[in-house]
């Protein structure tokens, strides 16, 4: 593949995934895309650690499509991401309460955020996997409480979205792909298609 089929359409993309900021970002690069959504249980082996976690999960997306669910010339992507703290995964938030002990955990604190892409032809694959380190400012419970309540974060590893209030107010610094902390590292994902 080159630029010119990356920007005319010729490049042929199936997104499985429920994100919508993956699916805007795909957008905001030109990418065109169909959309193809499958159920896939997300649970992983206990002792895999960070980005073995993300790269196990994309790939377990993708497996759930047969090789003639992918028609020619098409390339699937699958992606997961995760916010990995002190050794483990901080999941999606079950309610309000949650959602704020949560942001307190990476009050003042470093965490890591991992995402795992898997592109898929019929005949290749290609498995790889993006790490940005997030530094937050210390983060006063009412501050947590004003984001939590007014943003509702609950379909968010980690109870944050780096483009919303809580990441424009308290995030300190970053190592690494601002996408990546949006659900997927366009620049990487860019030039692995490229390549494919």
């Amino acid at each position: 593949m080159n630029f010119t089929d990356f920007i005319s359409g010729k490049m042929k993309i199936i997104l499985a995934s429920q994100s919508l900021r993956r699916r805007q970002l795909l957008e905001e690069i030109g990418l065109k895309f169909e959309l193809k959504i499958k159920d896939v249980d997300e649970s992983y082996p206990a002792e895999l650690q960070c980005e073995d976690v993300v790269k196990y999960i994309a790939e377990k997306k993708s497996a759930a499509f047969a090789n003639d669910e992918l028609p020619e010339g098409y390339i699937l992507v699958t992606a997961d991401t995760i916010v990995w703290h002190e050794e483990q995964s901080l999941l999606k938030p079950i309610n309000e309460k949650d959602a704020i002990d949560m942001l307190g955990k990476l009050s003042g604190k470093k965490h890591r955020v991992a995402t795992g892409v898997c592109l898929r032809s019929r005949t290749k694959r290609k498995v790889f996997h993006v790490l940005t380190d997030v530094y937050f400012k210390p983060l006063p419970v009412e501050e947590r409480e004003y984001y939590v309540k007014k943003y509702k974060p609950y379909d968010k590893s980690g109870s944050y979205g780096i483009q919303e209030w809580i990441g424009l107010i308290g995030i300190e610094r970053i190592e690494g792909s601002y996408t990546n902390v949006m659900g997927l590292p366009m620049k990487e994902l860019y030039e692995e298609l490229l390549a494919f």
